[in-house]
């Protein structure tokens, strides 16, 4: 457990406000370079890239529905590019405006597009280090590949920073039911709602229907419907038992830093992984009483709202500097 020294202005300290403040105040551009990594199953993954000439280079995972687009994906890049470490932002399957080739496309636990990432950056690459991060879905993903056994970590893995993860899947789905969160969970079911439909133009035959898609009303309804069924999972608990990151924590040999906060408007107590980080001296939590889902800004004044990005170049640099 590691205190946090976050500290958010008055107004900040509303979880709702922080979670939504970079998204409409905080405006960044990076030059991403784009490239298409073709998979073996025919599908395909869009890398973007913004390099410094680093020995490093972080792979950062968006949330659900989010891309290398979204503004704390571009706010990493800015600033660490800025402290000479390369970044490659991955889009998710279906994440990167234009529709995956598959019937299946992402979800929390689908490891295995992470780690043909970083095989291609081996092979292709002449990085000594590489550091995952990753938000919300993207660090339950993270977490979860680097302790459940199923691959072979690379030697050149050397830490992960996750931020804002839903580590119990079942518990953060049932939360977001709330009614404070109503305008967040149709967010998402809008665009998941039109990718679904999309998918059944596509395959006719998936078993899916326009009227069930266009009846969804949480993300239970969702995962039943397309998730389960699309990568092998009985239905949608089947699929939040397995894939949920926090029975995986205690096995993580990575050096792996959670930041996350208690006002955080997705997630409920059951999500923040006390126990593990105490039975794991490779896992570090941070639990900061304020910051709301993926926010941590720390003021109204947008050169001065990095804390989270230097909150993780801080842990970039004391984890590499000892290897």
């Amino acid at each position: 457990m590691i205190q946090s020294s976050y500290r958010p202005v008055t107004l900040l300290k509303n979880g709702h406000i922080n979670t939504i403040y970079r998204t409409f105040f905080q405006k960044i551009d990076v030059d991403f370079k784009r490239h298409r990594l073709n998979l073996d199953d025919g599908d395909f993954l869009d890398l973007d890239r913004s390099t410094v000439n680093s020995n490093t280079v972080v792979v950062a995972i968006h949330g659900l529905e989010g891309s290398t687009k979204s503004t704390y994906i571009k706010a990493l890049t800015h600033y660490l590019n800025l402290n000479r470490i390369d970044v490659l932002g991955l889009n998710l399957r279906g994440c990167s405006e234009e529709n995956n080739k598959l019937y299946q496309s992402y979800h929390s636990g689908k490891t295995d597009d992470l780690d043909h990432v970083i095989n291609y950056i081996e092979k292709t690459y002449s990085y000594t280090n590489i550091v995952l991060i990753g938000y919300s879905l993207g660090g339950n993903l993270i977490l979860k590949y680097l302790g459940d056994g199923q691959y072979k970590i690379s030697s050149l893995v050397k830490a992960s920073i996750t931020i804002s993860v839903p580590c119990n899947l079942h518990e953060s789905a049932i939360h977001m039911t709330k009614w404070f969160n109503k305008i967040y969970l149709e967010r998402f079911l809008r665009t998941l709602k039109t990718k679904a439909l999309k998918k059944l133009e596509l395959y006719p035959n998936c078993g899916m229907s326009h009227q069930a898609i266009t009846e969804i009303k949480n993300f239970k309804d969702f995962d039943d419907l397309y998730t389960a069924p699309a990568h092998g999972f009985k239905d949608a608990i089947d699929y939040w038992q397995k894939c949920s990151a926090k029975p995986f924590i205690t096995s993580i040999n990575t050096p792996s830093l959670l930041v996350t906060s208690m006002d955080d408007p997705f997630l409920p107590p059951s999500c923040f992984p006390h126990l593990e980080a105490k039975q794991n001296r490779n896992f570090f939590l941070e639990l900061s009483t304020f910051g709301g889902h993926v926010g941590f800004n720390k003021s109204l004044e947008n050169p001065t709202n990095f804390w989270l990005e230097n909150r993780i170049l801080k842990f970039i640099n004391e984890i590499i500097s000892t290897t």
